[in-house]
């Protein structure tokens, strides 16, 4: 006889098991338990020093867990040699820090370095991701600028470009919109959900745009004190009353005009009682 085949969830690019970090002997975030989706784009809102950065710093293994773990593909992301995860895993911290005099170009070639022997120079392969990743965030023209000669904007468009040549199936970025004006902030969000659409990329990302988080994430984690509030898709996280408990604002959600996804309005003093 035979029996149906059941579809099995596919296991979480990267996982928090009821870990516990935090710095200089402070805890941000304890016992806290995180599955990131495959293939999805995840973002993490919530107020400052809610342990938002603390998680993906610990998730991306750059500050080590006081306790619990962190699986990458199903194994203990400090149990994989730094080679391995560096191509598996990409990450764009808040404050990326490039080497005094480093040129555009040599910096985004650096995200090629694990996918490469020891000692091996680049080739036109190379040289074409690298190239399509400068393309693709509009520093093609900065290739040859040293880097800090660059405007912020300018700099977070470069960090953003080395993350893509790194090519990692997971990319982890910490407020990727920082420093950018409106238009390069959707040009930077457009590519993002570009990867995820054609290449299945998982990508988690920090934002402090709750109306942006919404329109790109599939999934939103809102938290606060160090732990999640609400996790969902942008209908079930971002309501009235979770913004009101996760950020202590008063608000109106009302739906996007062209996806329907939810939008916030927020309601200072001025305007809850309007004349």
């Amino acid at each position: 006889m035979n029996h149906p085949v059941k579809d099995h969830p596919a296991p979480p690019a990267l996982a928090a098991r009821a870990v516990t970090a935090g710095y200089d002997g402070r805890t941000v975030v304890d016992d806290l338990s995180l599955e990131i989706e495959p293939g999805r784009i995840t973002a993490l809102v919530g107020p400052n020093a809610c342990g938002k950065s603390t998680l993906l710093k610990s998730m991306a293994r750059l500050l080590p867990v006081a306790s619990g773990s962190v699986l990458l593909d199903g194994r203990d992301i400090h149990a994989l040699p730094t080679r391995e995860v560096a191509r598996r895993l990409g990450i764009l911290p808040q404050t990326p820090i490039a080497p005094e005099g480093i040129t555009v170009g040599d910096l985004v070639r650096r995200g090629r370095h694990p996918h490469q022997r020891f000692g091996q120079r680049s080739n036109p392969a190379e040289d074409l991701i690298v190239a399509e990743a400068l393309e693709a965030t509009g520093t093609a023209e900065l290739i040859g600028r040293p880097v800090d000669q660059l405007s912020g904007g300018q700099r977070q468009r470069v960090w953003i470009a080395l993350a893509l040549a790194q090519e990692t199936p997971t990319l982890l970025l910490d407020e990727p919109t920082t420093y950018l004006d409106i238009a390069h902030q959707i040009e930077v969000m457009d590519l993002l959900a570009e990867l995820n659409e054609q290449t299945g990329r998982t990508i988690v990302l920090v934002s402090h745009d709750l109306n942006q988080a919404a329109l790109y994430a599939s999934t939103i984690v809102a938290m606060r004190d160090g732990r999640i509030v609400r996790r969902g898709s942008p209908h079930e996280v971002l309501t009235e009353q979770t913004v009101a408990e996760v950020f202590g604002l008063d608000c109106l959600v009302v739906p996007h005009p062209r996806s329907d996804r939810p939008q916030i309005f927020p309601l200072g003093r001025r305007h809850r009682n309007p004349a």
